[in-house]
């Protein structure tokens, strides 16, 4: 029998979890045949690869040998396949623009400029609430570019795997109903509203967590936090039912008024990533981040108050 990458695979699967029935979950197998593929495993390389008692499944030396191999062997050739994935999807680099985004402001603006500025190339979208998702499909070569949110200096994922640029930063304000008692303020503690309910959009990431920690620091806990899509959010701020969390460059919307929070306690990064090895971002990574560049300058253009409150902060705003 010669030595396949499933059976390196099995080997390493063994050694994770530390014994042949857990592995034999793991890969979807049968216990019996878990063994005897170890078996021909061991036969073709001459020796026994595990110590098995009733206590699990210990690497013998020549198993930690093979081990390091595999450890060495299999992400080399994930990546293989992932790079190959990756040059097939490429062809005709500046022919297409796969642009993948979670549900922000700015994904609608970049797919206006790149289509007025490549009028022959065929620009698709994907969006997900996932940040994670869209990285992978941009590390699978599925996705050219992907453009996020991160919360504060929050990491975005992948980093040592994609390229990431930021292209603006922006406080996070607060909706009130027009009719709220505190809708006239210019700014609001956080702690003025620690009696409220709270709505903002889902995401996985860090924001539920800063959101907390940003309220404990404020000396409450959110009594009550719906986590909903944009429209749903919006009604329930103009019905009284929660003020909402908002990116500050929301637009004006009747039965709404939005205000920044004392001291800016939230913030959210905007970033435009891509592989650095995928010939398509190589070729428009820089015509790319300056298009999202301006959608971002324009979205804030479209509120006057926030470019105001921008000339206060210069911390915000356009990141160059």
């Amino acid at each position: 029998m010669e030595l396949e990458l499933r059976h390196l695979r099995t080997v390493r699967a063994i050694a994770d979890t530390g014994s042949l029935t857990k592995a034999a979950a793991a890969l979807g197998l049968a216990q019996p045949a878990l063994s005897a593929q170890l078996r021909r495993i061991e036969k073709a390389l001459g020796g026994v690869l595990f110590d098995r008692d009733h206590t699990g499944a210990r690497a013998t030396p020549l198993g930690e040998l093979v081990l390091d191999r595999a450890r060495v062997v299999l992400p080399a050739v994930s990546e293989l396949q992932a790079e190959a994935v990756r040059f097939a999807n490429a062809a005709g680099a500046l022919d297409r623009f796969r642009l993948g985004g979670t549900h922000g402001p700015l994904l609608g603006g970049l797919v206006d400029r790149m289509a007025a500025a490549h009028p022959s190339a065929q620009v698709s979208t994907y969006t997900s609430w996932s940040v994670g998702e869209i990285a992978s499909l941009v590390i699978d070569g599925r996705l050219d570019f992907a453009l996020i949110g991160t919360c504060g200096e929050s990491p975005p994922p992948l980093p040592d795997r994609l390229v990431w640029e930021v292209v603006g930063v922006d406080p996070v304000f607060v909706m009130l109903p027009e009719l709220h008692p505190l809708a006239g303020e210019a700014e609001l503690e956080l702690a003025a509203l620690a009696d409220e309910g709270w709505a903002d959009v889902p995401g996985e990431g860090c924001f539920a967590d800063c959101f907390t920690a940003a309220c404990a620091r404020a000396g409450f806990t959110p009594v009550s936090v719906f986590e909903t899509d944009t429209a749903s959010v919006v009604h329930l701020v103009q019905v009284g039912r929660a003020i909402g969390l908002c990116r500050a460059t929301f637009p004006p919307t009747p039965g709404v008024v939005t205000r920044p929070l004392a001291g800016a306690p939230l913030s959210w990064r905007h970033l435009v990533g891509w592989h650095p090895h995928s010939p398509a971002a190589e070729a428009a990574a820089r015509t790319v981040t300056g298009a999202t560049r301006a959608a971002y300058t324009e979205a804030v253009s479209r509120s006057p108050g926030y470019a105001r409150w921008l000339g206060e902060h210069p911390r915000f705003g356009t990141v160059a």
